[in-house]
């Protein structure tokens, strides 16, 4: 039996009360338009306790994007970008949690319609404590960019000046609190 096989595996899912996905785009270069999506689940399998070469899934429903603006939701629901009737989830998989010094880097494979890129985005680990009722909690702050055109969303619109309704580079904010199962 090799020392791999005698370790002993945690599992954790994401506190979904206590976490939020958000987004963010430039707007007619201008300003910027933040986004989230209200709904989404995943688990973080590890054994180390901080969390180093932690496996990770995650899953977003793309219905569930909301920016505080209906007509644009709906777009942002429509053929022109996510295409929810035929790509109801975003996934994150064959995700890999990786420490180096303080710092930790999360790497794997991004699925937004039907494309797959391997994406990194870095990660701030905020810690681990018990909760009130004595339940293990820890918590993450992830960040990163990704080009929307390289997973397929490629709608735009010219503007007067010349320049563009939506900006390519998506910023990522994403905070999570896992629950110790």
């Amino acid at each position: 039996m090799s020392t791999t096989d005698t370790l002993t595996q945690t599992k954790w899912t994401i506190d979904t009360a206590h976490s939020e996905v958000q987004f963010k785009v430039k707007h007619l270069v201008i300003s910027t338009v933040t986004g989230t999506f209200k709904s989404f689940k995943g688990n973080v399998s590890t054994e180390s306790e901080d969390f180093d070469n932690a496996k990770v899934e995650f899953s977003i429903d793309a219905d569930s994007i909301d920016t505080n603006n209906t007509d644009r939701d709906n777009h942002l629901k429509s053929a022109d970008f996510f295409e929810v009737a035929t790509y109801p989830t975003l996934t994150f998989a064959n995700g890999l949690l990786t420490k180096s010094g303080e710092n930790y880097t999360l790497s794997g494979e991004l699925t937004i319609r039907d494309v797959t890129k391997k994406v990194e985005l870095g990660v701030e680990y905020g810690g681990t404590a018990k909760d009130p009722w004595g339940n293990t909690k820890a918590g993450f702050e992830v960040t990163g960019k990704i080009n929307r055109k390289e997973f397929g969303l490629t709608w735009n619109a010219a503007t007067e000046a010349g320049g563009v309704l939506v900006g390519e580079d998506i910023k990522l904010h994403i905070n999570i609190q896992l629950a110790k199962n």
